[in-house]
């Protein structure tokens, strides 16, 4: 990361596209909700996405009218927008952070975990592949994309690192 970027900041159920090498897309304090940013190395197209809720089917009116509130419309919302840039399904690579469970102490929502899980599905179904993620625990994060890299890096805790591709 660069001092002189261009900071995008992704607020709850938003998203933003960019081809911009200067731009850092932010999504930050992820705690049930989930920051899940793509990157099409051979193009230099990335997105960034912030999810609170998992389905739309809870509110199917919110959802037409903010695809990026929910994981379901959410994700596709992304990856359609990066795919009309020219990403390519093939070349992304997904990152993602939140999922946590941070206020609800009985676990009787799990927000955070039905999060992931539904955005597991969606990528399964879609086989496209996770390649870095930090999820769950009780903490808050934040997750960014350096457009001119396509490097992800996670903030926990006060530290911040590169997200490492697991394998």
């Amino acid at each position: 990361m660069t001092s002189g970027q261009k900071k995008t900041h992704v607020g709850i159920a938003q998203a933003s596209i960019s081809d911009d090498p200067n731009e850092l897309l932010i999504a930050a304090n992820l705690g049930s909700c989930l920051g899940i940013a793509a990157f099409d190395p051979e193009r230099k197209i990335g997105g960034m996405i912030h999810c609170l809720l998992p389905l739309s089917k809870s509110d199917p009116e919110k959802a037409k009218e903010n695809p990026c509130m929910y994981v379901d419309t959410g994700v596709a919302y992304l990856l359609n927008e990066m795919f009309k840039k020219g990403a390519v399904k093939d070349s992304l690579k997904i990152s993602v952070a939140g999922g946590a469970n941070i206020a609800d102490t009985t676990n009787v929502f799990e927000i955070g975990k039905k999060n992931f899980t539904i955005l597991r599905k969606i990528l399964w179904k879609n086989n496209l592949l996770i390649a870095a993620q930090d999820i769950g625990e009780n903490m808050s994060r934040t997750i960014s994309l350096d457009m001119a890299t396509g490097n992800v890096w996670l903030k926990k805790k006060g530290q911040e690192e590169q997200m490492e591709a697991k394998g």
